[in-house]
């Protein structure tokens, strides 16, 4: 499965309205096709980037570290859709 590459610009659109609180994360997840998990993730850089603006210093992101982190996202999705799905089905054999 090829994995999504963003733009920064859309990540700080989709972090900003997580920001605002306005739509559940799981509403911006379906608007936008990103896994809740990375826009809590974009959300969490965004605030703790935000105060570097002011001071000049511009936090970078290890794109090493970036994809391994994405791929550790992508694992837990799969994980917790697997576990969901295996509850459900001992749930209907009780």
């Amino acid at each position: 499965m090829m994995r999504k590459k963003f733009e920064a610009g859309f990540k700080a659109k989709v972090a900003m309205e997580a920001f605002r609180g306005e739509k559940t994360m799981a509403e911006l997840s379906s608007e936008y096709g990103v896994h809740a998990n990375m826009i809590s993730r974009w959300k969490q850089e965004l605030l703790e980037g935000a105060a570097g603006i002011f001071n000049g210093k511009h936090v970078k992101v290890d794109p090493v570290q970036e994809e391994k982190a994405d791929k550790l996202y992508k694992s837990i999705g799969e994980l917790k859709v697997e576990n969901d799905w295996l509850k459900k089905k001992l749930d209907l054999l009780r």
